[in-house]
């Protein structure tokens, strides 16, 4: 899908997660072409930069480049002992209300209840230990749309 971006973000490869409009961009006319197809809450990885630069107050830079993006991979430390690249599963956040170290990568942003993933890599096991005692594995998952 095409969005924009400030004009200093546009590089392929460049990650965000979109946290949803600024207020400004409620009466913009770029706003259907920029924020309107983008979910909240996700993260989107820009794959190709186009010509084309506009003018927008939001961005440092004053100007926006369209980019064409799509959800990136997202890494997370899982539990789950039927894992296997290849395999799909339907994500369920895991039940842990502990603030450690690895709070992040067990509960990455972008990742939602019942969002539909592959397992693009396992990367085997964490090393660190589990404050729940659980026995972890660092995968990084793509979504099956």
């Amino acid at each position: 899908m095409i969005t924009l971006i400030g004009k200093d973000l546009a590089r392929p490869g460049v990650s965000f997660v979109f946290y949803g409009p600024a207020e400004e961009c409620k009466s913009c006319r770029f706003k259907p072409s920029c924020v309107d197809s983008l979910e909240k809450n996700r993260k989107y990885e820009i794959i190709e930069v186009k010509d084309n630069e506009q003018k927008c107050p939001i961005h440092g830079e004053n100007s926006v480049i369209p980019v064409v993006v799509e959800r990136a991979d997202i890494d997370l430390l899982s539990n789950s002992k039927n894992i296997f690249e290849g395999s799909t599963f339907e994500y369920s956040a895991p039940e842990c209300s502990e603030n450690c170290e690895y709070h992040d990568e067990c509960f990455p942003e972008g990742l939602v209840d019942g969002d539909k993933c592959i397992i693009i890599k396992n990367h085997g096991k964490h090393h660190g230990e589990c404050k729940k005692g659980y026995k972890l594995n660092k995968l990084t998952l793509g979504f099956v749309i």
